[in-house]
């Protein structure tokens, strides 16, 4: 399966993932974030009822800044604004449809550090929007909207959902099956320092969890700092200490999840999705006898649920996409490599908390160690290293073509190869895969250099 992801389609704004950039320059200003909530509450006024929007966060400082200029936006649209807090993505999504509002936004640059922000949309039905979609709130916000505001006496008002917390909590508790405890666990948590500093060592606690809580204190610029998701040599480390029976690491809006088993062994969202594939099969849970992952999941994924029967349907990077197609397909289990999980049953979105307790629920079941029970497949060599660009994408350079032609076939049917271009920043992802580790690396290397040699300027980093 040897694939060259084309580049994202063009947009000004939007990336993969909703909008993101550094704080306080464009597109992360007050004024751009004010201008979108004109343009998303306009287009998500529809009918006569009175029109609803709830807002929540991560724990970065800009997030202080961007949040009044989104409710001025959507207030100055007609909309009634829900303020929810910091509170993680798939709270957000959960609440969106819960409290029956016409769209959710959470402010959140995910993993990134906090000098980044990022603004991320939900429709009613608390999935992210299309491409379309945001293409055409783009346009309008291209377009003089003064006459189309709302009048003095039809702006909306602004109130802060006092339990919205609590109601996340609930939803995510009532994921596992009805009377499973977790006592007898102990478990480390890795916050990130962000939105899910509350909210997930008090469902782990409350479910009979001993949680040791690490990056729950916040201070607006320790988001991701040397923690968090993608920071999982700290959680080993915490592992280790404590003598845990499991890690969990969440990145900075919790939609994601790393862990880690009592060796301080880090396991990826491949594995975890082979694990509650796994579990939901035998519960005869899992829909369509199928799980939907992107193309950067590891070949030994693949191999492993045709050895149980599943079929593995591959997307483009994003669990936006992989939403999607979870939903074209009836199924119910979908994620990436890099730990979002879906489980539709329960959320719209990555829920890095779910995600954790179906883990906890199989490892309380199976009275068996995290070592034993998450390790379900060895992935096959595996190799992604990112160049950076300016300019004209060089995957349209004659020189990298016929590069990839030649990977492609020093490959012959023995692994994949993926370059694509990042959907949020200007790099090129060179991935590929194989039996045989150090053809895959001489590959990946060779690539680089290539398309290093063909960007302007040319900077490969690791």
């Amino acid at each position: 399966m040897n694939h060259v992801a084309p580049a994202s389609r063009a947009r000004r704004l939007f990336g993969t993932d909703g909008i993101r950039g550094r704080a306080n320059t464009a597109p992360m200003t007050a004024e751009i974030a004010m201008r979108l909530g004109q343009a998303a509450g306009l287009l998500f006024t529809r009918g006569t009822h009175r029109h609803q929007v709830i807002i929540g966060k991560d724990t970065r400082l800009s997030g202080y800044m961007l949040e009044p200029a989104l409710t001025a936006g959507f207030i100055g649209a007609g909309m009634d604004v829900t303020l929810a807090g910091p509170l993680p993505t798939p709270a957000i999504a959960m609440l969106t449809r819960s409290l029956r509002a016409d769209l959710g936004v959470v402010i959140s640059a995910s993993h990134n550090p906090f000098e980044d922000n990022g603004i991320k949309l939900f429709g009613p039905d608390g999935a992210k929007l299309s491409d379309e979609t945001e293409s055409e709130i783009e346009a309008l916000m291209d377009q003089d909207l003064s006459d189309r505001l709302a009048h003095a006496s039809a702006l909306g008002r602004a109130v802060r959902l006092v339990d919205a917390g609590g109601r996340y909590i609930e939803s995510a508790k009532s994921s596992l099956p009805r009377g499973l405890r977790l006592d007898g666990l102990r478990v480390v948590l890795d916050c990130a320092n962000g939105a899910a500093y509350k909210v997930a060592p008090a469902a782990l606690w409350e479910l009979g969890v001993e949680v040791i809580a690490l990056g729950v204190n916040p201070d607006g610029f320790n988001i991701n700092k040397e923690c968090g998701s993608t920071v999982p040599g700290f959680l080993s480390a915490a592992v280790l200490e404590h003598r845990a029976d499991l890690g969990i690491a969440l990145d900075g809006d919790a939609d994601r999840l790393i862990l880690v088993d009592e060796r301080g062994t880090v396991i990826d969202g491949d594995q975890v999705l082979a694990l509650i594939a796994r579990a939901f099969q035998a519960d005869h849970r899992l829909s369509g006898e199928a799980v939907v992952a992107t193309v950067m999941s590891n070949l030994g994924l693949e191999r492993y649920l045709a050895s149980l029967g599943l079929a593995l349907h591959r997307t483009a990077v994003g669990d936006r996409y992989v939403a999607e197609a979870m939903r074209a397909r009836a199924l119910n289990l979908g994620g990436e490599q890099s730990g979002h999980i879906i489980l539709s049953d329960f959320a719209t979105t990555g829920d890095g908390l779910i995600a954790a307790l179906q883990v906890l629920a199989v490892l309380v079941r199976d009275g068996r160690p995290a070592s034993e029970v998450c390790r379900l497949f060895d992935p096959l060599p595996q190799r992604l290293r990112n160049v950076r660009f300016a300019g004209t994408s060089p995957l349209l350079s004659p020189k990298v073509i016929a590069a990839t032609s030649h990977a492609e076939a020093k490959l012959s049917g023995t692994g994949r190869l993926l370059i694509r271009a990042s959907g949020t920043e200007p790099l090129i992802r060179v991935m590929a895969e194989g039996e045989d580790e150090a053809m895959i690396i001489g590959l990946v290397d060779e690539l680089c250099g290539v398309i290093e040699a063909a960007s302007v300027p040319a900077s490969a980093v690791a």
